[in-house]
């Protein structure tokens, strides 16, 4: 019997509806439905509760029963007389799944996905992701340019920090403290001495399984239902999606692409309501690779100031700067302020799998004392972070910084930046403004040169055609479909190929 997403297929191809038709007709309608919602349908990983999945069939004009294959007989309609049974509910499942028999006269009990997961998104591993997966396992070969992850294009982990490591995982077997190793936050202390950071004690310092699990935990100590966080747009999508799942409200400024992607402080600023508790930073920035001068940040600070709001602050790649060009921490202009400032060794040491990340709060720490205790609280239930990544941190910080000779004219992030940001500029329909720090590039693309209306569309024919995997615009929180992120991480032959298919399926693409 067809699947639910294998119906709905059915459906949408009857009508000559795409994806996106969807969430424009939801759009108009007032329905909440979104373009990963959409992708998780069409490709099998979920099914819509009961008002979506009555919304969908009345779209499209079928049977919701018929979309569940509760009818084995029942066709799409051909007109509006053929009979339709609503999708029943009960107190007990509000899913709409179909009913699974266990023995006569009585059903198997279905468990949906939380709410709170509804406006989650995250399409560095999404469904275009999955496909792509999904080529591989059948022999497709598939250059993934859309993830941060060093390893797999020949960037290794220093010997030192690999010797160091060996010696001491017999001394790392058992819990560490809730925050970290001494001598991890102990090292950590002294690099937020370095960068400036203000008021900073060890019992300031805290480690975790990457900054992700850190942004997460930040913020469900942080947030009530209802609260709002200014989030940057374009963003690192953990961001938008840990406020969500703590039930706040993301609120996005815009990051101005005619201005070196820095942020609009003035639509930051008409973006403050009495609901909003933080500003997110993400400096040096992912997707775009912009770096904040020290006047931006200051604006940022001074905007916090007015309204007594807390700053948080990604810095994960501020040891990634090129060009001769100074990162600075936007909590060093903000003494009087409470701030929180992520970093850590994936990037800066390309040990990306070994999970160690760090935050570390600063400047006036008694405007935050419950939320500090709230955060200890989250800190001890999770026991602590990955021990033997944590006896690293003291060796990667005190020593010399692996990164240094990529960055610098001849270093290979330098050079393969220089080089996709030229190649990129160079595809007629594309344009990219040059990144000062990371590894990633978001370049625009001419929509009404190519007709494109759904980005997640054309990762979608670019994966399909040229078996090339990037991240769309929208799964960075960008509200239009005319960006992508690639990951300059190859060496610049492969990514002299992956452009030069690029630009041959830009020469003929037409959504």
């Amino acid at each position: 019997m067809a699947t639910f997403a294998q119906r709905l297929g059915i459906a949408m191809h009857a009508r000559g509806m795409k994806q996106v038709d969807l969430v424009h007709a939801a759009q108009r309608a007032g329905v909440k439905l979104g373009k990963s919602n959409v992708s998780q349908y069409v490709s099998g990983k979920t099914v819509p509760r009961t008002d979506t999945l009555r919304f969908i069939a009345d779209t499209l004009d079928v049977d919701a029963d018929w979309l569940l294959g509760r009818d084995r007989t029942a066709t799409p309609r051909d007109d509006a007389t053929t009979p339709r049974a609503d999708a029943p509910s009960s107190g007990a499942d509000e899913t709409a799944r179909p009913a699974a028999t266990i023995t006569e006269g009585t059903t198997m009990r279905h468990f949906g996905k939380s709410r709170k997961l509804d406006d989650v998104l995250y399409d560095v591993r999404g469904p275009v992701v999955d496909e792509a997966a999904r080529m591989e396992a059948s022999g497709t070969h598939v250059l993934k340019l859309n993830i941060g992850n060093p390893a797999p294009f020949g960037f290794r982990t220093p010997d030192e920090v690999i010797y160091d490591m060996a010696r001491q995982l017999t001394d790392c077997e058992g819990y560490s403290a809730s925050k970290g190793l001494f001598s991890a936050r102990k090292a950590i202390m002294q690099y937020a001495q370095i960068k400036h950071l203000p008021n900073v004690g060890i019992e300031d310092i805290y480690t975790g399984n990457g900054v992700s699990e850190l942004i997460n935990l930040s913020l469900s100590a942080l947030l009530d239902d209802g609260d709002e966080v200014l989030v940057p747009s374009p963003d690192y999508p953990l961001w938008t999606a840990c406020v969500n799942l703590a039930g706040g409200t993301p609120v996005h400024y815009v990051c101005d692409e005619q201005s070196e992607w820095n942020p609009d402080i003035d639509d930051m600023r008409a973006k403050i309501t009495d609901r909003t508790k933080a500003i997110v930073v993400i400096n040096p920035n992912n997707p775009t690779g912009a770096l904040y001068p020290r006047e931006v940040l200051q604006q940022i600070v001074d905007l916090a100031r007015e309204h007594q709001l807390m700053i948080f602050s990604d810095e994960i790649y501020d040891r990634l700067v090129m060009d001769g060009l100074e990162h600075v921490s936007i909590a060093s202009l903000a003494p009087d302020l409470f701030c929180v400032t992520f970093s850590g060794l994936s990037k800066s040491h390309m040990i990306a799998g070994f999970r160690v990340g760090w935050m570390i709060l600063s400047g006036n720490k008694n405007v935050a004392r419950d939320y500090i205790e709230g955060l200890n609280m989250l800190t001890n239930m999770r026991i602590c972070s990955n021990v033997p990544a944590q006896s690293i941190v003291q060796t990667a910080l005190g020593g010399h910084q692996s990164v240094n000779d990529y960055i610098v004219p001849g270093g290979r992030v330098y050079e393969q930046r220089d080089f996709i940001y030229e190649a990129l500029n160079a595809i007629p329909g594309v344009t990219a403004v040059k990144p000062k720090a990371g590894f990633y590039i978001f370049p625009k693309l001419d929509v009404k040169r190519f007709n494109i209306t759904d980005d997640e569309q054309f990762a979608l024919d670019l994966l399909h055609d040229k078996r090339i995997l990037i991240t769309r615009g929208g799964g960075f929180n960008w509200g239009e479909p005319d960006h992508f992120r690639i990951v300059y991480l190859p060496r610049i032959e492969v990514l002299r190929d992956a452009t030069d298919k690029l630009a041959d399926f830009l020469s003929y693409y037409r959504q």
